[in-house]
């Protein structure tokens, strides 16, 4: 008597049993990741942002001045380096969170692994560290045969020591690690998606420098230096696939710039005609 429930060549019994309960138990799809809808909120969050965050912060210091009998006017805030640097951490808050909301939430990622952070050891992490030190030094002789010298916004800021250690210490701590975050860690994946490695490379050094144009605006030989060092971080990302070494190398640059600025203005005393070209 033959079986009245055949078992098909080649099908485990128990798949058998399987479709009927696939649209019930089965695991959702992974979600879509760098999409470029993902992109633009992100692009539209970072301008809405920074001009709400800038007039936000001016608004709440007019408000306190008289209160706390503050001597520096509104107008000039635009030329504080304590101001400025509490404004770019307010900044950057809500675009670090979008960023963790995104990464983790959305596409479900655990969030180092999906910003790209790949600890490349100890030993390479200081070979990294020590190009960076070269990249500065390198760049502050090429300097020497730009032929622009005009003092640019950035080099305003330092106007005392209690602003130039403020700069400096956000220089080497909280500029590079949310740099790097978004521009070889959140765009990069974007575009490298879209476009590929090379797209993503030249496209995230040419972002970073057109941010920093308004702190050299005048001094032309100052972004084409910043271009450089994008070009140098984004290179780093696309050959070891990984975040950290753009983050090493940003910190050596701008802390090696930092330390020759200290030394060079008998510990930031004497800044008037000083350059520099830290971010």
């Amino acid at each position: 008597m033959e079986d009245e429930n055949p078992v098909q060549p080649g099908v485990p019994p128990e798949a058998e049993a399987a479709p009927m309960f696939t649209g019930v138990f089965a695991e959702p799809p992974a979600p879509s990741i760098w999409r470029g809808r993902d992109l633009v909120i992100f692009f539209v969050l970072a301008v809405v942002w920074l001009v709400v965050s800038q007039v936000a912060s001016l608004a709440v210091y007019a408000i306190l001045r008289p209160i706390e009998g503050w001597h520096v006017t509104t107008a000039d805030m635009a030329q504080n380096a304590i101001f400025a640097v509490v404004a770019q951490v307010i900044y950057y808050g809500p675009l670090l969170l979008y960023i963790y909301i995104l990464i983790s939430v959305q596409y479900k990622l655990p969030f180092l692994e999906g910003i790209g952070w790949r600890w490349p050891g100890a030993r390479q992490a200081g070979r990294i560290f020590f190009a960076g030190i070269l990249l500065a030094i390198g760049l502050l002789i090429v300097e020497i045969w730009l032929p622009e010298n005009k003092q640019f916004p950035l080099e305003k800021l330092f106007s005392s020591p209690a602003a130039a250690y403020t700069l400096a210490i956000f220089s080497v701590t909280v500029a590079p690690f949310m740099e790097e975050m978004i521009f070889r860690g959140l765009l990069f994946a974007f575009f490298e998606r879209m476009a590929g490695t090379m797209f993503a490379l030249v496209t995230t050094a040419l972002l970073f420098a057109f941010i920093h144009v308004p702190e050299y605006w005048g001094a032309w030989s100052g972004v084409i230096l910043i271009l450089v060092v994008g070009l140098v971080c984004s290179t780093a990302r696309a050959l070891t696939k990984s975040v950290v070494p753009g983050v090493i190398l940003h910190i050596a640059y701008n802390a090696t710039l930092m330390s020759l600025l200290f030394v060079g203005s008998h510990h930031f005393t004497k800044l008037p005609g000083l350059y520099v070209h830290a971010r």
